[in-house]
C-alpha cells in the first residue's frame, strides 16, 4: 500500500488543540441565539472544522490496523454518546417537574417536547443502543455529531484501504477521490431527494462530515506549503462574513445543489481563517494559551452540557424579566427581548460551567486518591 510522503510527527500539536477550541465556542454561540448575521457566519463553517481537525489526524498507518482504529473511534464516540445520552434520557421526566423542560415553551420554531410514555422510553432506548438516535432532542441536541464523526472517520477509513490497496493509487489520490466522490454523492442525492435510510436523519451530515474529514487530512499533507498570513486571514475572514449575509447553507440535514460549490468553500475558509488565529495564539506563552488548549482538549463536556448550562441563564432571565417560570424550559434559551445582550452571558456560561463542573471532578477524585494514599495500614 503507497504510503503518504509526509511524515507524521509524534509531537502534540497544540495549535489544532486551540482551533477545536474556537469551534466549540463558536457553536456556543450559534446555540446561544446570537445576532441573526454572527449566526449566520458562524454555521457557514464551525461544523466543518470539527471535521477537518479530526482528519488532520489521520495517518496512512490507521489503513495498516484497521481494527485498531475503529477500536479506538468505537471508545472514543460510541461509548460517550450512549453513556451521555442515557444520562439525559434517565433525567427527561424529572426535568418536567422542576422546570427545566417544557410542554408549553419549546424551541424558536414553536416545537415542544413531551415526557416519554414507557413504550416512547422503549423506543428511545432501542434508537440509542443499535444507531446513536433517539436521545433528548432538547437537552442533547448537539449529539449527532458523535455519529457523524463515527461514521464519517470510520467510512474514511474503508474507502481509504480499498483505494490505495491497490497499489496504484497514493495517498493524496486517494484522498481526494473520496472527498469528490462525497461531493458527487450528495449532490446525486440532492437531486433525487434520496436518504440513507440506515443512518438517522438521512446520513446528509456524515457524507459533509466524509468530504471535511479528507480536506483535514489533504491540509496535514500539504500544510508545510500552504501560505498564511494576516492578508489571507482578512481574505479568509471578508468571505465567510459575505457567505453569512448571503445565507448560505451549513451542515444541516436539508441541502441544495448550492451547497455543493459554497460549504466546501466556506468550510475551508472558515479552518484556515480559525488555524491563522490558532497559531498566532499558540505562539505567546499565557494564559490564554492555557485556556484554549484546555477548552479544545475538553470540548466533549462543553458539547455534552452546554445546552443544561443554558438553563442557569435562562433562570437568571426569567427572573430578571419576570417571566412565567415554565419559560425556563425553552430550548435552547429563552427566546423573550432577543436582542437584549443575553446571548453574550449564555456563551460564556454555556462554555464555562461544563468545564467548571469538570474542575471540581477532578479536583474530588484527587482528593479521594489521595486520602486513600495516606490511609493508615489496618
Amino acid at each position: 500500500m503507497n504510503q503518504p510522503s509526509a511524515t507524521y510527527s509524534q509531537k502534540r500539536n497544540t495549535a489544532i488543540s486551540i482551533c477545536k477550541g474556537i469551534a466549540i465556542i463558536l457553536m456556543v454561540i450559534g446555540h446561544a441565539e446570537a445576532p441573526g448575521l454572527l449566526t449566520c457566519i458562524i454555521y457557514t463553517f464551525h461544523m466543518p472544522l470539527f471535521f477537518i481537525t479530526a482528519g488532520y489526524f489521520f495517518s496512512a498507518r490507521h489503513a495498516e490496523n484497521p481494527w485498531d482504529f475503529c477500536t479506538r473511534r468505537f471508545k472514543g464516540l460510541y461509548l460517550p454518546f450512549l453513556k451521555w445520552s442515557l444520562f439525559f434520557f434517565l433525567i427527561h421526566n424529572l426535568c418536567f417537574n422542576v422546570g427545566l423542560l417544557s410542554e408549553t415553551y419549546g424551541n424558536w420554531s414553536g416545537g415542544v417536547t413531551h415526557p416519554y410514555s414507557w413504550h416512547e422510553a422503549g423506543s428511545r432506548l432501542m434508537q440509542m443502543i443499535t444507531g446513536m438516535a433517539g436521545y433528548d432532542e432538547f437537552h442533547a441536541g448537539a449529539f449527532w455529531f458523535f455519529r457523524g464523526l463515527l461514521v464519517a472517520s470510520i467510512l474514511f477509513l474503508i474507502l481509504y484501504r480499498v483505494l490505495t490497496g491497490t497499489g496504484r493509487i497514493s495517498h493524496t489520490q486517494a484522498v481526494a477521490l473520496i472527498c469528490l466522490g462525497a461531493l458527487a454523492f450528495t449532490a446525486f442525492r440532492i437531486t433525487g431527494n434520496y436518504k440513507i435510510h440506515v443512518i438517522p436523519n438521512g446520513g446528509m451530515r456524515e457524507i459533509w462530515g466524509l468530504f471535511f474529514f479528507g480536506i483535514g487530512v489533504l491540509y496535514r499533507k500539504f500544510e508545510p506549503s500552504i501560505r498564511e498570513n494576516l492578508w489571507l486571514f482578512l481574505l479568509y475572514f471578508i468571505f465567510i462574513c459575505i457567505a453569512g449575509k448571503l445565507h448560505f447553507s451549513g451542515m444541516n440535514h436539508r441541502g441544495t445543489l448550492q451547497d455543493i460549490w459554497t460549504l466546501p468553500l466556506t468550510g475551508t475558509a472558515g479552518f484556515l481563517a480559525v488555524h491563522y488565529v490558532a497559531k498566532l495564539l499558540d505562539r505567546h506563552e499565557g494564559r490564554l494559551r492555557d485556556m484554549m488548549i484546555f477548552i479544545g482538549d475538553n470540548t466533549l463536556y462543553i458539547l455534552v452540557f452546554h445546552i443544561l448550562a443554558f438553563k442557569a441563564v435562562s433562570i437568571l432571565k426569567v427572573w430578571h424579566y419576570g417571566l412565567e417560570w415554565g419559560k425556563v424550559g425553552c430550548h435552547m434559551v429563552v427566546h423573550d427581548f432577543q436582542g437584549d445582550g443575553y446571548w453574550i452571558l449564555y456563551s460564556i456560561v454555556g462554555t464555562a460551567l461544563p468545564l467548571l463542573g469538570l474542575l471540581a471532578v477532578r479536583y474530588v477524585r484527587r482528593s479521594r486518591s489521595s486520602r486513600t494514599r495516606i490511609a493508615p495500614q489496618s
